[in-house]
């Protein structure tokens, strides 16, 4: 059926991936798709023409030109594209299918150029601004941060990112050398505590959109959004630890050979192949650790929202939310 135009009475449900979201492997076919970066190359028309089939379709409207396979495509185009709760286009440097060439890029430097505290300096504030640009643009609900918020946030998230690093930094000489080239993941693994809650902070304060299991949206929660946070966290450091913990080892052994030492200009772009190998697989299954639409039980709830959705006709036992990635 996937090459034939679709039976009215056997629509899609766009609404949900295309594949199980129940399922770890399911999660992870979506993320390939998603985050691929060749998904970058798509040009506005072709963004705006998969935003225009998915919108038609989920409005019911019949699209006898279109197969299923083709109208799968554009939501999995719009979905790399647009985000989730506003259903705006998101910037091009903060998708996730930007993820592997930009990561693989400054995560290289970061474990190249780590020896002296300028270099220090200057790559994890390239990484961290970076870092809040995906963060902001990947937040979850639909209320955007004021400029003053957005600045504070980049402002403490930043410089308690480039603390953590100078200071792993300042005692990694005390160290083998092998142990000082994972300061840069130290670091990043700390930071991302600090740059994802202060980015979304404003999550944290008013909370983040919940829906019982037909969509209807029954309130907002901050317990929900400390959920979607610390999930959101753990994936992050996932998706960063092979390609900061596997490199240096390998790099470690190389620059022993008379390679490196012949052409030891080829550190940096050796460095930034070999994560942007690791990254290529660990970005879409570290995305895939948790289910992007999660739940929690209407009991976990604040009180006041748990009275809201109890005078609720037919009150739900668990809320859904988007985690944000």
């Amino acid at each position: 059926m996937s090459s034939t135009a679709i039976p009215s009475q056997l629509r899609i449900n766009l609404e949900e991936p295309r594949y199980d979201q129940n399922t770890f492997s399911g999660r992870a076919r979506h993320f390939i798709i998603t985050t691929n970066p060749l998904n970058l190359l798509c040009t506005s028309r072709q963004l705006e023409n998969a935003k225009t089939t998915v919108e038609k379709y989920r409005n019911g409207d019949e699209l006898p030109d279109l197969t299923e396979d083709q109208i799968w495509r554009a939501k999995q185009i719009y979905d790399s594209a647009f985000h989730p709760d506003t259903k705006e286009k998101m910037f091009i440097v903060g998708r996730m299918s930007a993820q592997v060439p930009m990561n693989m890029t400054i995560t290289g430097c970061m474990m190249t150029f780590y020896r002296t505290t300028p270099a220090v300096i200057f790559w994890q504030w390239i990484n961290q601004t970076f870092n809040a640009i995906v963060n902001y643009t990947n937040r979850s609900g639909d209320h955007p941060l004021s400029v003053k918020q957005l600045g504070a946030s980049y402002i403490i998230a930043t410089g308690g990112a480039m603390t953590t690093a100078l200071g792993f930094n300042r005692i990694a000489h005390r160290f083998p050398p092998l142990i000082a080239r994972y300061v840069p993941f130290s670091a990043v693994a700390a930071a991302n505590c600090i740059n994802i809650p202060f980015m979304r902070s404003r999550e944290l304060t008013h909370g983040i959109p919940v829906f019982d299991e037909n969509g209807n949206r029954v309130g907002d929660s901050k317990k929900a959004a400390k959920k979607a946070i610390s999930l959101v966290v753990i994936s992050r450091i996932g998706m960063a630890t092979p390609g900061m913990l596997i490199p240096p080892i390998i790099m470690q052994r190389l620059e022993k050979g008379a390679f490196l030492k012949r052409v030891p200009w080829m550190n940096a772009p050796i460095q930034v192949g070999l994560v942007g190998v690791f990254l290529l697989f660990a970005t879409p299954l570290c995305c895939a650790f948790f289910p992007q639409k999660s739940s929690m039980a209407v009991s976990h709830l604040e009180p006041e929202l748990q009275e809201v959705i109890a005078a609720l006709p037919s009150p739900p036992k668990r809320v859904y939310f988007n985690k944000g990635l």
